[in-house]
């Protein structure tokens, strides 16, 4: 990276963990400098003078703002792209298996071998989502299976890092694997193949694998997401790795995280049946443009961009081709382009898989992110976040 690089106000924001009004505050105290760009209206700043900025602010912040702010070696976004421990996540995903890009998240050590559940787990973990009703959801089934592995795993109160490093293949491996079948398995022990034929009939190819895989490398983490922030607040208890993915999963389960690939499989839906401007107009009227824009990625999501290259590879029908291409050309008029969400609709529709499969393609992959998060949480000190509340309720009684 140059240090030449300009910088909008968003991903200034971003790197220093403060609010854009403070960017101003700092520019009129003479400890930040404006770059005007010929032909934007928007300030820019210089990456050089950003970084010194950070090291001096940083580096002085008094030790109790600590219960506030969580420090992170395993996931940066700045400067339009998100990377990995150094590694630019956008190129790793079309060669890289989720595997190994995990095991980089949690040990710093590229290692490919295939993620091995115990027979015994899946077997148990099988057996109680069978007690669910028919109308559960598949994202439902996954608490149900970490909570089995959690039981089943003496050592789960061991947090040291290596022992939860240990725990991760077998659990991503148990969470996938005690999925119910809706298609056929292949010969392939990637966890990849593994989930394919747990989210469609259609059958795998190599590209559609390639692009599956793909898909849960761009999600493994994403710095300090509300599932992640939950996450390290459990684990900040002591919570076990098993806990501390229980409370992602429950953050992750909400219309505006986890939940939002549901809501872009239907605006794709109804723009197959009714066209992309009808299709957007019935989304801005209930809301908002599910699928399109990020505040951390102002110039487009590189996470989009690398995933739906891959999908334009697979034999997509042409009705959704043009679709897709309708809604993007549509979106980005409006000035939005299309973020990961959509992108993993738009698999969804060419794989054959239902509204719900975004939801769990993104808890497996973000599970990986939770552990190297987990890991690094119960290296600070137990129990620091306390955060003090604004109390807005009746006086105390006399």
């Amino acid at each position: 990276m140059s240090e030449d690089q300009l910088l909008t106000t968003a991903e200034v924001a971003h790197r220093l963990r403060i609010k854009p009004e403070t960017i101003y505050a700092y520019v009129s105290r003479g400890l930040l400098a404006r770059v005007k760009v010929p032909g934007e209206r928007i300030s820019r700043f210089r990456l050089a003078d950003v970084e010194r900025l950070a090291a001096r602010t940083q580096g002085t912040r008094p030790e109790r703002d600590t219960a506030a702010t969580m420090r992170t070696a395993t996931t940066l976004i700045a400067y339009g792209r998100l990377h990995y421990r150094g590694l630019d996540a956008a190129k790793l995903a079309p060669v890289t298996p989720f595997e190994e890009v995990a095991r980089w998240l949690w040990t710093g050590q590229r290692r490919g071998e295939a993620f091995v559940a115990a027979a015994e787990a899946v077997d148990a973990a099988r057996r109680a989502g069978a007690h669910l009703p028919s109308r559960a959801r598949t994202f439902d089934r996954l608490p149900v299976v970490v909570a089995v592995a959690a039981a089943m795993d003496p050592l789960r109160f061991d947090l040291a890092p290596g022992t939860v490093a240990a725990l991760a293949p077998a659990l991503l491996a148990t969470m996938v694997d005690a999925l119910p079948l809706v298609g056929r398995k292949t010969a392939d022990d990637s966890l990849a193949a593994r989930l394919w034929p747990r989210l469609t009939h259609e059958p795998a190819s190599a590209e559609s694998l390639r692009a599956l895989n793909a898909t849960l490398v761009l999600l493994a983490d994403h710095d300090l997401a509300a599932s992640t922030i939950a996450v390290r607040v459990a684990a900040s208890t002591r919570a076990n790795p098993y806990a501390a993915v229980l409370a992602g999963l429950g953050a992750l389960d909400g219309p505006m995280h986890g939940a939002v690939g549901g809501t872009v499989h239907r605006m794709i839906e109804s723009a197959l049946r009714d066209g992309a401007a009808v299709s957007i107009a019935e989304s801005l009227r209930t809301g908002g443009l599910p699928g399109f824009g990020h505040p951390l990625y102002p110039d487009g999501d590189p996470r989009a961009a690398a995933l739906l290259d891959l999908v334009a590879a697979l034999p997509l029908a042409d009705e959704l081709r043009r679709a897709v291409d309708d809604l993007i050309s549509t979106a980005i008029r409006r000035g939005s382009r299309p973020n990961v969400d959509f992108a993993v609709a738009v698999l969804a529709h060419a794989s054959g898989m239902g509204p719900g499969a975004a939801e769990v393609i993104f808890a497996i992959a973000r599970t990986a992110g939770w552990i190297a998060h987990v890991i690094e949480e119960y290296a600070q000190p137990g129990n620091r976040f306390r955060w003090t509340s604004g109390y807005t309720g009746p006086p105390p009684s006399a």
